[in-house]
């Protein structure tokens, strides 16, 4: 079971329609609003609601736990990456690692991890 403890969140706006991306790793574009974060690199955060059209307000978790979409199977204890789609991965060689997977899960499932990028 999946879920959100101690974690800090912000508003930014959404880049485009994000209603089918929540809890996914997004990034701050250079219009300064957020979209879906690329294979291997660095989030801002996670998504927390599913705003439907640029400029609607996303919340997104800037630290700590918080649930994340996987985007295959992810071990409790793994640290993770973002895939092409913003779901979180088991992080490979070169990937940003974005955290620490508290609960483990399969491909569409909803994971706990530790959002900590280094």
């Amino acid at each position: 079971m999946a879920y959100n403890n101690s974690q800090i969140s912000v508003s930014i706006e959404a880049g485009q329609d994000l209603s089918a991306k929540q809890f996914f790793f997004v990034t701050v574009a250079a219009d300064g609003q957020v979209d879906p974060t690329g294979d291997g690199a660095m989030a801002t955060g996670v998504l927390l609601n599913d705003p439907d059209a640029a400029g609607k307000p996303g919340e997104v978790c800037i630290f700590g736990m918080t649930r994340v979409e996987a985007g295959g199977t992810v071990a409790a204890g793994a640290a993770v990456a973002s895939d092409a789609a913003g779901n979180a991965v088991t992080a490979a060689t070169g990937d940003v690692i974005l955290g620490t997977a508290i609960t483990g899960g399969a491909d569409g499932e909803v994971i706990t991890i530790l959002f900590n990028p280094r």
